[in-house]
Formats: C-alpha cells, structure tokens, sequence
C-alpha cells in the first residue's frame, strides 16, 4: 500500500499526518467468500475470510457491495481498505452473544463490531454505512445503574476501535447507532477522518461520535455528527486511573456540523493530559453544549494549548463550560483546597476567538479547583446572547470584544478569587 504526504495547517498548528492510499493489491469481494447480504444470514465467516485472504497477500481492497451484510465483530489487519460501496451496509448482528468480553481501555468491555490491534495502513472508505443496531443495547444500559462509566461496569460494544494502530483514514461513509462510543481510537497515532456522517438517535445513551483515547496526530474535518452524547471527547485515562496514561495530542478539528448531542468536549476522562487541541469554523445546533472542557480530582492531569476559533452556534444549551468539577458545571458552595494528585486537573493556556452564540440558556462557566486554578484563558471576539450570563471563579482570564447578553441576572459574574482583564 502506498502512503501520501499531506502537511495541513490549522490555525496555530500544522500537522503533517499520512494518509494510506487506496490498497493497490489484491480484491477481495466478499460474495467470492460466501457472503449472502441479505440482512439475515450472518456474514462474519465471509467477511472475515476476505480480510484474512487480502492481509495474507499482503494487502488489498475488501470490497463489501450491495445489499446489507449482517455481522459479528469482525477484525481488520494491516494493509486493508475496507471498502463500503455506496447504498451498501455492515450491520451489526442483534445477539449479544455474538460480541465476547474483553478488556478495551484497560477496563471491563465488549468487542466491538469493526476493529484493529497493532495494525497499521488501514482505510475505510466507499460511501456505505457502519450500522451497530444499538437498540437492543439502550434499553440494557438505561435500565443499568452507571452504564455509561468506563471502569465501574463491563462496557457494551463501540462500533469502530483502532486499538495502537497507525496510518488510519475513514472517508466518505456513515457510521450511525452504536451501542456505545461510536469511532475510537485507542493509543492510535496519525489518523483522518474526513467526510463522515455520525448518527445516533438524540436520546441513545453514550453514543458518543469520535473519541480519540491517548491518540495524536489526528485530522478531523468535515464531519457530521447528530448523536446522543459527545459530538467529539478527547480523552486519555480512566476514571482513577493507576497510569501511567499518555496524553491526547496534535489533534485539528475542521469544518464540522456537530447537531444534537452534548458538544465538543476534552474530558471528562483525561488523566493522561491532552495538549495541542485546535478546532476551527465549528457549527453547533441544538446540541447541550458547545465548547466544553471537563474533568475533576479522580481523572486529571495537564491540559493546555487548546484553541477554538471561528465557532457559531444557535440553542445551545451551554455556550462554553470550562469546569474541573465534572459531572457538576459548579461546585455547591464553598470549597476547600486539597492537595494537588497526580489526577489533579491543571487547564491553562486556552484561547477561545471569534465566536457567535445566540438563543443559549446559558452563556457558560469557567471554574477551577482552589487548588489548580483555571490559567491564562484567552476570549477574543466573544459574543453570546443567552439567559443566564457567563459565571467565572478560581480562574484568570484575559478578554477582547467579549459581549455576553443576558436576560436575567448579571452577564458576566467574576467571583473574588478569580480575575478578569479587559481590554
């Protein structure tokens, strides 16, 4: 398989990633294996052949067209493109018992329906949909104390994992209804993800779109994402974590729609750190929240030079929510410091320019911990018509041109133990 060289610039980072070209290799059409594509029979055994026959060859096409391919989980290998024909589907199959247990991000978890382990060079490409018929699974998880929470209960499958792998790109297809997250990539370094649809319905639980997970070097542009959860978590490390956890890093965000679902987020679960996070000309509609940042004391560490510019946003929730006191926006009433752990969460140097909110209830928050104050947050051009006003505390912030309207109440409240400059 071929590589090609791209250097793409994003605001204050230029990444250079490479992206896998289309395998020149052998095909592998999945009907050669056995496959059916009649949304009944289970395909697994064809598909997998296919992968095994491409990868022993050394690489090649894996051509699914036509019809729907009903499946288990299936596991990708280096040097393959899956290719997904337009009007084509991979649909997961509806037994639980087809999706074993494992251990994924180091915690409890369920196979997931397409992965990869220690591979590199893979594409998944061609106009079709990745379908995790997840219904099934909501209802379990809604009936399921702490359902949602890494670590504390077995995990129900996500839909796309790259596990350590590298060189990946998923192009051009839609991938919709996980049972859980649905596109992770897991300790994977330089990946794109481009013209992608991500779909879930609004109220599916933890159907988050992309999590890149102690991942770096990432492209993410022109995505479309309508979701039940995280539009986009940056993540690096499970709730008390006993580490060691890399960070998330070097990652663009460009030209996406994100809709329902709950923003663009770094955290909650970061206790590797994430550095280097840049999003540009961002569209939020409807979703909970826009331009979000989160953690607490059980799941921290370093997060700094982040930016965001040129974001627009109608009815959202919360238009910017930087708080280290997740789940909570604010902590209720007075808090005492602690001493700084390793799972500490230090934010700082963030900027956030040229934004546009209207119509949001609430214009947002910036709050640190008494003990590791939110530092050196840039607002440039801020203009947010909300509410409730913005509320800032145990935090320094520089602003320009920040205007907040808001319908009730103050617009801006800077607590005594935090600082506003004005420019």
């Amino acid at each position: 398989m071929k590589l090609l060289k791209i250097r793409l610039a994003a605001g204050a980072i230029a990444v250079s990633i490479t992206i896998p070209a289309m395998a020149a290799g052998k095909v592998c059409d999945a009907h050669t294996y056995g496959a059916k594509a009649d949304g009944a029979t289970k395909d697994t055994k064809a598909i997998q052949a296919a992968i095994d026959d491409c990868a022993s060859a050394g690489g090649g096409t894996v051509k699914l067209a036509g019809g729907t391919f009903l499946s288990a989980p299936i596991v990708l290998k280096s040097n393959i493109t899956l290719d997904l024909s337009k009007g084509t589907t991979l649909l997961g199959s509806p037994d639980h018992a087809d999706y074993p247990a494992k251990t994924e991000l180091r915690a409890p978890g369920t196979q997931s329906l397409v992965s990869a382990t220690n591979a590199e060079k893979i594409s998944i490409i061609g106009g079709g949909t990745i379908d995790g018929n997840g219904e099934s699974w909501w209802a379990e998880a809604r009936a399921t104390h702490n359902a949602g929470v890494v670590g504390v209960v077995q995990f129900r499958p996500r839909l796309v994992v790259f596990d350590h792998c590298k060189h990946i790109r998923m192009e051009g297809i839609t991938v919709q209804n996980s049972p859980s997250w649905q596109v992770v990539p897991y300790y994977t370094d330089d990946m794109t993800i481009r013209n992608v649809r991500i779909l879930a319905p609004q109220h599916s639980p933890n159907t988050d779109a992309i999590d890149p997970f102690s991942s770096s070097n990432m492209v993410i542009d022109h995505v479309y994402a309508d979701v039940g959860d995280d539009n986009i978590a940056i993540k690096s490390g499970i709730i008390n974590s006993p580490g060691p956890d890399a960070p998330s890093k070097n990652i663009t965000i460009t030209d996406c729609e994100f809709m329902h679902g709950h923003g663009l987020s770094i955290g909650s679960e970061i206790a590797g750190g994430a550095q280097n996070i840049h999003a540009e000309r961002i569209h939020f509609k409807g979703t909970d929240q826009g331009i979000r940042i989160k953690a607490n004391r059980d799941r921290g560490a370093d997060v700094s030079n982040i930016s965001f510019k040129d974001i627009t946003m109608e009815d959202v929730r919360t238009s910017i929510l930087i708080s280290e006191y997740y789940p909570k926006a604010m902590p209720e009433g007075d808090v005492a410091a602690e001493p700084v752990q390793r799972l500490t969460p230090f934010f700082h140097n963030i900027t956030i320019e040229n934004v546009k909110s209207v119509n949001s209830p609430w214009a947002g928050v910036i709050v640190g911990l008494p003990e590791s104050p939110v530092k050196d947050i840039v607002l440039k051009n801020v203009n947010i018509q909300a509410t409730k006003g913005l509320q800032i505390a145990y935090a320094t912030v520089t602003a320009s041109d920040l205007k907040v309207t808001a319908t009730e109440g103050q617009s801006i409240t800077v607590a005594p133990n935090a600082k506003l400059t004005t420019k």
